[in-house]
């Protein structure tokens, strides 16, 4: 009897974690985050249609992303049909401004402007076309323990101030 070549339960290569997006039109969202985010398509498969797209697989950075198109009679809904999700996917780059600006001229809103946070990060929210909604963060300067705990204690303060008033 032949003995079975073991197989990795995680693949190499593949992340533990690796977010999964339903949108609905996974092409032009895969198109969006090569212009965006500078992403790299490592793989497709469409759909019986052969137009849906019922996973890709792409590549930011070191880190994965699956997507799919929405199929709502399969479980599958998308943001935009939910009306917002709760969930922001943190993107760390090189030069926030500068992704900013690629991703607001290829189709994103701003929900958060770019702002130096007191925890070291240049940082904002963008809304993609598909409605998720992305942080995109460059990490500016580096706080110890007691700095951060300072600077999030003043940032407390200025935020409740500014309910106030």
């Amino acid at each position: 009897m032949a003995q079975k070549k073991k197989v990795d339960p995680v693949p190499v290569g593949m992340p533990t974690l690796v977010p999964y997006l339903t949108v609905p039109n996974a092409a032009q969202a895969i198109e969006f985050y090569k212009k965006s985010f500078g992403a790299e398509e490592r793989g497709r498969m469409l759909a019986p249609d052969k137009k849906s797209v019922w996973h890709a697989t792409l590549q930011i950075g070191n880190s994965l992303l699956f997507l799919a198109d929405e199929s709502v009679s399969m479980g599958g809904r998308s943001a935009k049909t939910l009306g917002g999700t709760p969930v922001a996917l943190q993107l760390n780059v090189v030069d926030a401004d500068a992704t900013f600006t690629r991703a607001t001229a290829a189709g994103a809103k701003v929900t958060m402007p770019l702002a130096d946070m007191f925890w070291g990060d240049r940082y904002g929210h963008l809304t993609d076309p598909f409605g998720l909604t992305w942080a995109i963060s460059t990490h500016i300067k580096d706080l110890t323990p007691e700095e951060m705990a300072e600077a999030a204690e003043a940032a407390a303060d200025e935020w409740t101030a500014s309910k106030k008033g």
